[in-house]
């Protein structure tokens, strides 16, 4: 039986083709059958033949970049909201296809292709697609003038001309520089100091060609007749660059249709009234989609950090100091603890002076001349220090230089109100009149423990250090013998660095002078010790940070306090393992 062209020339006749048409899968093969048999006779009936040309613009879209543009492209033109039925429409006729490809067939950008297949991926198994990466080759600004004017050794090969020409005339030339070196290490100059100046003449007669121009212009129409080495020259001469591009081939999926059901998103007071609900379908919600994260404050990572370490004393038994005082005289931030009043660290280089109000008064004047007399006489099986000491010295108000003052306060109520074994510690910010730097902060954290017990000793103390450095990662510890004007014996503290291959400090420790533990009124049998580390720190190793000021002031990004997770000093936070950039710059 033969075609029937008058039965499909009448079909056609009913259809625009502008955007009101859809492709089968019966249109294709209707196409494939006037393809192979009866092409050369259809010209004769008007409709039919309209639509054949029409399918074949889809068709030839495939294969050939350069094909005219057919209908598909008036649909495009007319907005974005018609791109995926389009898709379907040529999904229909094509099995599958490439997004890039597609896009710059029919001069479409690129990522408004990528957003209608993703609208078609909401519709379950219409489409499948497979995610493909394209690297690409472009011309710098500078590659696109070599390939415009030549290469810059050629350029220079030009401007020397056949008689010379001197080296400073070349540098006058924004390329005389590089063209020059470039010339030279192909050997078509020289340079000729015969006449009493630098002159640069020309080592060959003539160049057949311009390499670099050559190799950016193969480049641009194709790039894999060029070797890697090449590529890497010109990406290193910076003349190109790669250009990396998200690509998807899209693809029928099972239960493919160009006939898209439109579901509903919301059952809507409107749709139960009507009772259309029952006849309408609904988008299925997306369990793994996330939702609108909450508006709220985010903890700094040393508040975190702060609050780790915090919970670690407490599990240990530590009790919380009040370290709300931040103004501090220096009788106890100083005097108190054994220090002398002409010690460096008491001198306006180093520590912060409050000049309203300039001086506090009120102290325990027993106390007041128990600390006076160790100081200036001895006692306790001292010398003390010898000097006069005044009282004018320890009124004077300062920004405390650490929290070690607010221990003695504490130590000095323990003694008034009946010794009893006690264990505190403190978390809070200290002040030092210090030049800011990568390192270096005028104020930073103090985490402090202290113990007081009858007949401690410096292994307790060692023991009680391993227990808490234990329980923020660090186990392998070290301990070597210091200086510090109120602790004795001292011990500084080490902790050995996987990433470093070495020991590194991380603290310092020391038992309490008598000088400073008996004018309080604690027996002869207490002992007590202290332990101190900054909060920084452990901070900048756990949270990968190599600057101080990437963490506290003006310039810290809220994002890293945003996204930075809560702190927990478990198996993940190493020290032995932390890199070297970690700990080194904050050591």
């Amino acid at each position: 039986m033969g075609f029937d062209f008058d039965k499909w020339n009448d079909y056609f006749s009913k259809y625009s083709y502008v955007g009101k048409y859809t492709f089968t899968e019966k249109d294709s093969e209707l196409y494939s059958q006037i393809t192979s048999s009866v092409k050369k006779e259809i010209s004769k009936f008007i409709y039919l033949n309209r639509w054949y040309n029409h399918v074949s613009s889809f068709e030839n879209s495939s294969k050939d970049v350069d094909s005219p543009k057919s209908i598909e492209n008036l649909n495009m033109s007319n907005g974005n909201e018609d791109l995926p039925q389009l898709l379907l429409n040529h999904l229909s006729i094509n099995n599958s296809f490439d997004s890039l490809l597609f896009a710059s067939s029919k001069g479409l950008d690129h990522q408004k292709v990528i957003g209608a297949v993703k609208s078609l991926l909401s519709n379950d198994e219409v489409i499948s697609t497979k995610d493909e990466t394209v690297t690409q080759y472009e011309l710098t600004e500078e590659g696109k003038a070599i390939v415009a004017e030549g290469s810059h050794e050629y350029r220079v090969w030009q401007a020397i001309g056949e008689s010379g020409i001197s080296q400073s005339e070349i540098m006058k030339f924004p390329f005389g520089k590089l063209g020059q070196a470039k010339a030279m290490q192909n050997k078509w100059i020289a340079i000729d100091k015969s006449g009493g100046e630098v002159k640069l003449v020309r080592k060959v007669t003539n160049i057949t060609e311009d390499t670099v121009k050559v190799q950016l212009e193969t480049c641009i129409n194709d790039p894999s007749k060029l070797s890697e080495n090449v590529i890497k020259e010109l990406k290193k001469r910076k003349l190109l660059v790669e250009v990396t591009t998200k690509k998807v081939i899209v693809s029928k999926g099972p239960s493919f249709t160009t006939q898209l059901v439109k579901y509903e998103a919301d059952l809507t007071p409107e749709l139960i009234q009507s009772g259309e609900w029952a006849t309408k379908q609904f988008k299925k919600y997306n369990f793994d989609a996330l939702g609108v994260l909450p508006k709220m404050g985010h903890l700094h990572p040393l508040l975190k950090v702060r609050s780790e370490l915090r919970s670690i004393f407490l599990q240990m038994g530590f009790e919380e100091m009040d370290t709300s005082r931040w103004v501090e005289s220096s009788f106890w931030n100083f005097d108190a603890l054994f220090q002398p009043q002409q010690h460096p660290a008491r001198d306006q280089h180093d520590t912060f002076f409050v000049g309203l109000p300039e001086r506090s008064t009120k102290f325990p004047l027993e106390y007041l001349e128990k600390v006076k007399k160790v100081h200036a006489e001895g006692g306790y099986g001292s010398f003390g220090y010898k000097y006069d000491w005044k009282l004018d010295e320890a009124e004077k108000n300062i920004m405390r230089t650490h929290t070690t003052a607010v221990s003695a306060r504490n130590l000095y109520k323990l003694a008034q109100n009946g010794f009893k074994p006690a264990k505190f510690f403190s978390i809070d910010r200290v002040f030092r009149n210090e030049t800011l730097d990568a390192t270096h902060l005028a104020e930073f954290y103090q985490v402090e423990g202290v113990v007081a017990e009858e007949d401690l000793s410096l292994a307790s103390l060692m023991g009680v250090i391993s227990t808490f450095f234990k329980n923020i990662g660090m186990e392998n510890l070290k301990f070597k013998p210091a200086y510090n004007p109120y602790t004795e014996p001292s011990m500084e503290i080490f902790a050995y660095h996987g990433g470093l291959k070495k020991w590194v400090e991380i603290g310092n420790s020391g038992m309490f002078r008598p000088e400073m533990l008996r004018p309080m009124g604690l027996p002869e049998n207490v002992n007590v010790a202290g332990f101190g580390l900054s909060l920084e720190r452990p901070t900048m190793i756990k949270y990968g940070l190599s600057n101080i000021r990437d963490l506290f002031g003006p310039k810290v990004d809220l994002q890293m306090i945003y996204k930075n997770p809560i702190c927990r000093f478990d198996k993940e936070y190493n020290f032995e393992m932390a890199g070297e950039k970690d700990v080194e710059s904050v050591a």
